[in-house]
């Protein structure tokens, strides 16, 4: 089923599966690396101990704000709840900004005042379990992202992907300090939280982004204005605004009509054009406006552009 044909209640029933999902897993490798973190005293896992806190409190939001953003629109927010997902992303930007910070902090401490690594087999084995316990909740996230197009689940994927590639650079460090470079332990803990940093930076702007209704990529624009002009009694198209919010896009823009067209055709060229926009954008909600424009005025274009080419 492609995701333009998705129900309601089949978007609803994905985005549930992946913040469910997504709260479980960092729940659960909450509790493994803690473990880990007691019995070695790594800092690398310690740093992806504090991430899966981050994400913890980061995925309890989306589980909030997702079934929030999912609320039909009512009398008081007539384009419904969509942007709750944007919030929810600048929330999520500042944990990761906090979490990216204490790493920094504890990173520095342990390259002033280094300790040996303990229980080596047992922080392995936890990196492992915690990089196959995030594939596989990738792989139900980028389903979930592919039928629904959710900002929330694609900021917490980002975690997700940041968190797998961290993950293995733990492991590297462990390996790396077992075989004499106890060094690389700290060493790695302020690479990751500096990845952490940068990625907190992508989420807050594309939130940002959304929440001051930027327009939408102008590729994406040049796309929606082309197949408004392939409508053959269409003369014109212009002001053409467009915006986010969570899965929705609005797009709105006037399409130049002969003038002498009754207004039920008018109406019906409008519906035309809308309905190609929408098959090409299943997440668009379209507003035509119709103005009208005498049958000459493009002819008149016409043989002036004519004349000034000759």
């Amino acid at each position: 089923m492609a995701a333009d044909a998705l129900t309601p209640a089949q978007s609803a029933r994905l985005l549930k599966l992946a913040t469910n999902a997504s709260v479980t897993a960092a729940a659960l490798l909450i509790l493994v690396k803690a473990i880990a973190y007691w019995e070695t005293g790594s800092v690398s896992i310690l740093a992806s101990f504090v991430d899966s806190l981050m994400d913890s409190g980061a995925s309890l939001l989306n589980l909030i704000a997702v079934r929030y953003a999912l609320a039909p629109a009512d009398r008081a927010h007539r384009f419904g709840h969509g942007k709750a997902e944007s919030i929810a992303a600048l929330g999520q930007g500042a944990f990761i900004i906090g979490s990216g910070l204490f790493l920094i902090i504890e990173a520095v401490k342990r390259l002033l005042d280094p300790a040996p690594l303990q229980a080596f087999g047992l922080g392995v084995a936890v990196m492992v379990f915690t990089i196959a316990v995030t594939a596989v909740l990738l792989l139900i996230q980028g389903y979930v992202i592919r039928r629904t197009h959710s900002a929330a689940i694609r900021a917490d994927a980002l975690h997700y992907r940041t968190d797998l590639l961290t993950n293995s650079a733990v492991l590297l460090a462990l390996v790396l300090a077992q075989v004499g470079w106890p060094g690389m332990d700290p060493v790695f803990a302020l690479a990751v939280a500096l990845y952490i940093l940068a990625s907190a930076r992508r989420i807050m702007a594309d939130a940002f982004n959304e929440l001051l209704d930027r327009e939408l990529p102008e590729a994406r624009r040049e796309a929606v204005l082309a197949i408004a002009r392939a409508h053959p009694e269409v003369r014109g198209v212009h002001d053409l605004r467009t915006r986010s919010a969570g899965r929705v896009e609005f797009m709105e823009l006037h399409l130049e009509l002969d003038d002498h067209l009754p207004l039920v055709q008018a109406h019906r060229i409008a519906d035309e054009v809308a309905d190609a926009i929408r098959a090409d954008n299943p997440a668009a909600d379209v507003v035509i406006h119709q103005d009208p424009v005498s049958i000459a005025e493009p002819l008149l274009d016409q043989q002036i552009e004519e004349a000034e080419e000759a």
